[in-house]
C-alpha cells in the first residue's frame, strides 16, 4: 500500500515497476499532505487535475529516466512556468514564462512539480517564520522554527510527502532546515546548479540546494539538475563524479575547544562530540582546529557589503512601497543604505585577509565537520527576539559559500533529549561527491527515522571502490630524483611525471635538524614569496596512505597551487615547524640550496 511506502527514490521506481501508477502517487502526496494540515508549507499547490496532468504527459513507465514520476517541491523563489513567483512577497510576484534551468532538468528526468513551498521572505533569515504567508511548522516538533530561509522545503521532506525538495542557500538555507527536521540537506559547489530563473539574495554566493530524505536521494536529484547553463554567468563547467568508497585517509577539522560554540546547549555539545567519534572510528584522522577567522568570515556577510547584494534585488520595490517587505528583512537590507562603494572594496580586502588566515588550515585538511546548527530555537523564542537566533543559526554556515565550499547537511542520531541529530560536511569547491560519500557513513552508523516519519534510515548499499588510479604528487625536497628519500617514493611504484614550479606565493626554509635534511614549504602571498622548484610523481592510490604514514611532523600533505593554474597535493609545513629554519625562498629550488650548503643532502 501507498500509505505505508516511504517516499525515496528507490521504493518509488519499484512501486512504478510494479505497476503502480503516478496518478496514484499524486493521490498518496495530497492524503499526506491533508493529514499532516499544514497551510504554512505551500504558497502555491498545484491542484489535482494539473498534477494529474502532468503525470500523464509522461507516458508509459520509463526507467530510463531517474526520477520518473518522482514528486518534487520547490521553493517560490525559483521559476516554475506559469505559477506565480513571490519570493515570499505578494507585492514582489511576477509571472514566469518558463521554468527554471534546474526546473526544466529535474521535469526531463520525468519529476514530478508538485506545488511552491513557504520561504523567508526574499531568502533573508535562517529561521522560517519572516513570511507573509504564515510560517510552515517543524515537521519534527512544531514548537520549534523550521528553519529558513527554505522552511517550507524542509518540511514538506521532512513530512516524507515528497521525495526532495529545492531550497536555495547563501547563508545556509539549505542546511539549516535539514538539521531542524530531520533530513539531508545538499549544499553543491557554487556554480554546479544553475540560478538561471531563480530570484537572488546575493548573487555572486546563491546556489540552488536539495532536501532529500536520504544522502542517495538528495544526491540522485543533484546529478540530475546539474549542468552547465550558458545563460548564468555564473555557472561553471564541472565534472560531475559518483560517489564512490572513501576508502583513503581522511583528514577532518572541526572547532578546537576555544572556538567552538553551542551557546549553552551542553545536550547539542555531547552529541557533536558523538558524531565526530563516529568519523574517527571509521578511520577519519580529526585535527581540531581554530576556527575564529571561519567565525570572522561567516560575520561579514550580514555585517558587511554583502547586504548591498540583496538591496539590489528589491531596491524598485523598497523606493515604491517599503511596507510591502517584512520589518525585520526590510530591517536587514536598508542597512546597505548607510553603504558606500569603498565599504564594499572594504569588506573584499578584509575577505582575503580573512581567507588567507584560514589557508593554512583549510590547505592540510580533506574537509571539516561542523554541527549543522549550535542549539534550537522554538518560535516562542523568536517573537521575544527576532535577530539573535537567526544569528546564531548561521554559525556554522555563513561563511560557507564566502569560501566558495560544498558541504551536505546529514541527520545523526537523535540527541540525548529526543532531538533531532545533525553534522555538516564541508569541503572545497568540486568535492561534492566526497562529502556525500563520508555523510552515507551517518546512515550506516546511526539509528534514526527519515524526518517526520515512522521509516527508519536504510543502511545504503555499498558504493562501488574507487578507481585505485594514481594521486598527483608534488615533492620539493629530499624525496626527488636522487635525493635521500626518493627510494620512498620507488618502492611504492611511484612514477615520476615532470617537474613544475608553484604559483609565485610560496616561502621555501631549510628545516633545523636532520639527517636528511629537509625543507619546509608554506603558502605565503606576501612581499618575499616566490616561486619553488617541485617534482610531480604519480602515486598508486592503494600506496598513498602507507607513504602518509611516513612523513614526520612539522610536514603534512595539502593542496599545492602550481603555476599553470593547476593544483596537485603536496607537502607542506606547519609554521610551528619552522623554528629554527633558514629563509631559502630567493633560491627557489631545493637542489641549488644543496650546491650552495656544506648541509649533507
Amino acid at each position: 500500500m501507498l500509505s505505508t511506502l516511504p517516499f525515496t527514490i528507490p521504493a518509488l521506481r519499484e512501486a512504478y515497476a510494479a505497476g503502480t501508477s503516478p496518478v496514484a502517487v499524486i493521490d498518496e502526496v495530497l492524503a499526506r499532505l491533508d493529514a499532516v494540515n499544514d497551510p504554512g508549507i505551500f504558497i502555491h499547490l498545484c491542484d489535482r487535475d494539473g498534477l494529474v496532468a502532468q503525470a500523464q504527459a509522461l507516458g508509459a513507465y520509463d526507467p530510463d529516466k531517474p526520477l520518473w514520476g518522482i514528486p518534487f517541491a520547490v521553493k517560490d523563489n525559483v521559476d516554475v512556468a506559469g505559477i506565480e513567483t513571490t519570493a515570499g512577497c505578494p507585492a514582489y510576484a511576477y509571472m514566469p514564462d518558463r521554468d527554471a534551468f534546474v526546473i526544466a532538468q529535474l521535469r526531463a528526468a520525468g519529476a514530478l512539480m508538485i506545488g511552491k513551498t513557504n520561504l523567508d521572505q526574499f531568502a533573508t533569515g535562517l529561521v522560517g517564520v519572516r513570511t507573509p504567508y504564515g510560517a510552515p511548522l517543524n515537521a519534527v516538533d512544531p514548537e520549534i522554527v523550521p528553519g529558513g530561509s527554505s522552511g517550507g522545503s524542509g518540511v514538506i521532506v521532512g513530512h516524507g510527502i515528497v521525495s526532495f525538495a529545492l531550497g536555495t542557500d547563501t547563508a545556509g538555507s539549505g542546511r539549516v532546515p535539514a538539521a531542524l527536521n530531520n533530513i539531508v540537506g545538499l549544499k553543491p559547489t557554487l556554480g554546479a546548479l544553475s540560478a538561471s530563473g531563480v530570484v537572488p539574495a546575493c548573487r555572486t554566493l546563491d546556489t540552488v540546494s536539495i532536501f532529500a530524505l536520504t544522502v542517495d536521494d538528495a544526491y540522485a536529484a543533484f546529478a540530475v539538475a546539474r549542468g552547465f547553463d550558458a545563460s548564468d554567468p555564473y555557472s561553471k563547467e564541472l565534472p560531475h563524479q559518483d560517489m564512490t568508497d572513501p576508502t583513503g585517509l581522511l583528514r577532518v577539522g572541526v572547532p578546537n575547544a576555544a572556538s567552538i560554540k553551542f551557546f549553552g546547549d551542553e545536550v547539542q555539545r555531547a552529541a557533536f562530540e558523538r558524531d565526530v567519534a563516529i568519523l574517527a572510528a571509521r578511520g577519519a584522522v580529526i585535527e581540531h582546529v581554530d576556527f575564529e577567522p571561519l567565525h570572522a568570515i561567516a560575520r561579514m556577510l550580514y555585517e558587511g557589503a554583502w547586504v548591498a547584494e540583496r538591496y539590489t534585488v528589491i531596491e524598485d520595490l523598497l523606493a515604491q512601497a517599503p511596507d510591502a517587505v517584512h520589518p525585520v528583512t526590510r530591517q536587514i537590507i536598508t542597512h546597505a543604505d548607510t553603504m558606500s562603494a569603498a565599504d564594499a572594496f572594504r569588506g573584499f580586502y578584509r575577505l582575503a585577509e580573512l581567507k588567507r588566515a584560514a589557508a593554512p588550515m583549510l590547505g592540510r585538511l580533506d574537509m571539516l565537520c561542523v554541527p549543522t546548527v549550535p542549539t534550537f530555537y522554538s518560535v516562542a523564542d523568536l517573537q521575544a527576539d527576532q535577530v539573535t537566533p537567526n544569528s546564531n543559526n548561521g554559525t556554522y554556515t555563513n561563511f560557507v559559500n564566502l569560501l566558495d565550499m560544498c558541504g551536505i547537511a546529514v541527520p545523526t542520531a537523535p540527541r540525548g533529549d529526543g532531538r533531532p541529530g545533525s553534522v555538516t560536511l564541508l569541503a572545497a569547491a568540486g568535492e561534492d561527491a566526497l562529502v556525500a560519500a563520508v555523510a552515507r557513513g551517518f546512515e550506516q552508523d546511526c539509528a534514526r527515522m527519515m524526518g517526520a516519519t515512522r521509516h527508519p534510515v536504510a543502511n545504503p548499499a555499498p558504493l562501488p571502490a574507487a578507481d585505485p588510479g594514481t594521486i598527483a604528487l608534488a615533492v620539493c625536497g629530499a624525496h626527488m630524483t636522487g635525493l635521500p628519500l626518493n627510494w620512498q617514493l620507488t618502492d611504492l611504484n611511484a612514477r615520476f611525471v615532470r617537474t613544475a614550479t608553484t604559483s609565485a606565493d610560496y616561502r621555501f626554509y631549510a628545516l633545523a635538524g636532520g639527517p636528511p635534511a629537509r625543507p619546509g614549504l608554506v603558502r605565503d602571498k606576501g612581499p618575499n614569496a616566490g616561486s619553488i622548484a617541485l617534482e610531480i610523481w604519480d602515486v598508486p592510490t592503494s600506496a598513498f596512505g602507507t607513504f602518509m604514514a611516513g612523513i614526520p611532523a612539522p610536514l603534512g600533505i595539502g593542496t599545492i597551487h602550481l603555476s599553470d593554474g593547476s593544483t596537485v597535493k603536496g607537502f607542506l609545513c606547519e609554521q610551528a615547524g619552522l623554528e629554527g629554519a633558514i629563509d631559502i625562498t630567493e633560491l627557489g629550488d631545493w637542489r641549488r640550496f644543496l650546491a650552495k650548503s656544506s648541509v649533507p643532502a
